[in-house]
């Protein structure tokens, strides 16, 4: 508690509360605007989707508030994100580089390309270690599915119905409409019905290989909390455990304690959704953003480039430092110089000089600090 009695109830980018009530800066307005958007149109899409509510089970309720807080959480600190200065800036010039109307052809087949091996196939996730690159694939793959097979339904966009006439087929609908039907005791249904249990077990065996790892790797247990890298591993194991547990009650135990596990996993389910904006899951809205960073190091790279003021020689993108030297003074920072480098170059701005140099300047500095001290000694 402060001296004039203000009590934070929340830190980072999310409002705080002193004694006259909620204090929201000009970006925080702004991010819950965002977010109060995304969360409404996320409801009116549930609402048209549904039917006006007509397919939406009302056992998962629960799910479908978590996920209209979780909507609005991830897209209030999405828009703080972007709001900061580098990452602004990483934005704009992302789309710029990818929507360059010469290259837009070449630009969209090397998206496609470096979507298909960063996020579909991991492969710079594989590089690092082969066990590692298979728990990220199993539990990358094993969430998108139960989330491609919840949401939908938690919505009421997917649902299914008995074929009139025929009590053994199933019709599919989709916002209400008809797509195709299908015998509930054929190989597609029994696929169908128990595609959350298939993706439990991707995820359970890639969570205890990722647990393997935080408590066996020296270098990854040094870095980690509990917070950060542990919970989220447990509640994906939660979730994923109690929703087995759910399917053999119902097939192999004539429904033995079905409500308690029922329950049990709703509980589970609805925390990882209200974690969701808060914890380690946001990387997964971040990480596409990093296509657009790769597309700007390759507008970089074929431009001009930046020649060190001191060493004459490239170092760096001329867009980047031009860019970086714009951040600095957005967020307050001042590196511009007057002086001369230790080889009477002059220098304009400390971000022209390389970092090889910078390092060579520092010890330059420090050897005529040296030698004063020792002359005057």
């Amino acid at each position: 508690m402060g001296c004039d009695g203000v009590v934070p109830i929340a830190s980072g980018p999310f409002p705080l509360l002193d004694g006259e009530g909620i204090v929201m800066s000009p970006e925080q307005r702004r991010a819950a605007i965002v977010g109060l958007t995304t969360a409404g149109l996320l409801a009116v899409a549930i609402l048209v989707g549904s039917r006006n509510l007509k397919h939406v089970d009302a056992a998962l309720v629960g799910y479908t508030f978590a996920s209209l807080f979780a909507a609005f959480g991830v897209a209030y600190r999405y828009s703080m994100w972007l709001q900061r200065p580098p990452t602004r800036m990483y934005w704009r010039r992302g789309w710029k580089a990818f929507c360059r109307p010469a290259h837009l052809w070449d630009t969209f087949t090397d998206f496609l390309k470096r979507f298909t091996s960063v996020f579909l196939l991991n492969a710079f996730i594989w590089k690092r270690s082969k066990p590692r690159g298979l728990a990220h694939m199993l539990i990358m793959w094993g969430c998108l599915g139960s989330a491609a097979i919840t949401f939908p339904l938690v919505f009421g966009w997917v649902h299914f119905e008995t074929v009139p006439g025929d009590l053994a087929r199933y019709r599919t609908y989709a916002f209400g409409f008809g797509l195709f039907d299908f015998r509930h005791e054929s190989l597609f249904g029994h696929l169908l019905f128990h595609g959350l249990v298939w993706c439990s077990l991707l995820v359970i065996p890639g969570v205890l290989m990722a647990y393997h790892r935080r408590i066996r790797d020296h270098a990854a247990a040094a870095l980690q909390n509990f917070r950060e890298d542990l919970l989220p591993l447990f509640l994906l194991f939660a979730v994923s455990i109690t929703g087995l547990l759910l399917a053999v009650s119902y097939t192999w135990m004539k429904g033995y304690a079905y409500e308690f596990l029922a329950i049990l996993h709703a509980v589970t389910v609805i925390f990882t959704l209200l974690w969701l904006p808060f914890g380690k899951f946001f990387h997964i809205f971040q990480r596409p953003a990093q296509l657009g960073v790769k597309f700007y190091r390759d507008v970089g790279e074929a431009g001009e480039q930046a020649v060190c003021v001191r060493c004459a020689l490239p170092f760096a993108t001329l867009v980047h430092i031009e860019d970086l030297i714009q951040v600095e003074k957005e967020l307050g920072y001042k590196y511009e110089a007057t002086g001369k480098t230790g080889t009477g170059a002059k220098t304009s701005h400390y971000q022209h000089v390389c970092p090889a140099c910078r390092r060579k300047m520092f010890a330059l500095a420090q050897g005529q600090v040296w030698a004063q001290v020792s002359n005057g000694g």
